[in-house]
């Protein structure tokens, strides 16, 4: 399995593979350790639908931060699939200024088919709600459920006080 996350540290963005075998998360920019707690790979933890990953080992929490809600995402970058929305409606309108009714029409529905296929084949990925750190395998399996808008907007308000008293 592989995770991508923002160093604690740092800030940078860290990608490592076969996290399963290690027993710290180590920045390859500024050698900052995060160490991986025991219950976070392996036993599945009472009350919480675990996840699969590859080898049979099960991901309880996040391993970078104390978080144990994870949500299931597609993993395509979100700025991606916003032009070719744009891209389809700017079309879209300039057809329709020229009263081209069908290659309007055409234009949306093949925008619409694109945003079809492109899901359908896209893997699956989790995300942390607390620290955003990405988790990617072929032997992950979501048993975890989507987006929650009201437990991400739960970590917003946490992280925007924290940053609030740090600054007083």
């Amino acid at each position: 399995m592989r995770i991508a996350y923002a160093c604690p540290a740092c800030s940078a963005t860290v990608t490592l593979d076969g996290i399963e075998a290690r027993t710290v998360l180590q920045c390859t920019a500024c050698s900052a350790a995060v160490a991986i707690p025991d219950n976070a790979i392996g036993l599945e933890t009472p009350g919480i639908a675990a996840t699969s990953v590859a080898g049979g080992s099960r991901l309880n929490r996040c391993l970078v931060c104390p978080s144990t809600e994870l949500f299931v995402r597609k993993d395509f970058p979100q700025q991606l699939g916003l032009a070719i929305v744009v891209v389809g409606l700017l079309a879209s309108c300039v057809a329709w200024a020229w009263h081209e009714l069908i290659v309007t029409f055409a234009i949306l529905f093949a925008t619409a088919a694109v945003d079809v296929v492109l899901y359908l084949f896209m893997p699956d990925c989790l995300s942390c709600y607390r620290c955003g750190a990405r988790y990617r395998g072929d032997g992950l399996r979501a048993q975890r459920g989507g987006f929650d808008l009201e437990t991400h907007e739960k970590y917003r308000q946490q992280l925007a006080r924290s940053r609030q008293m740090a600054g007083r």
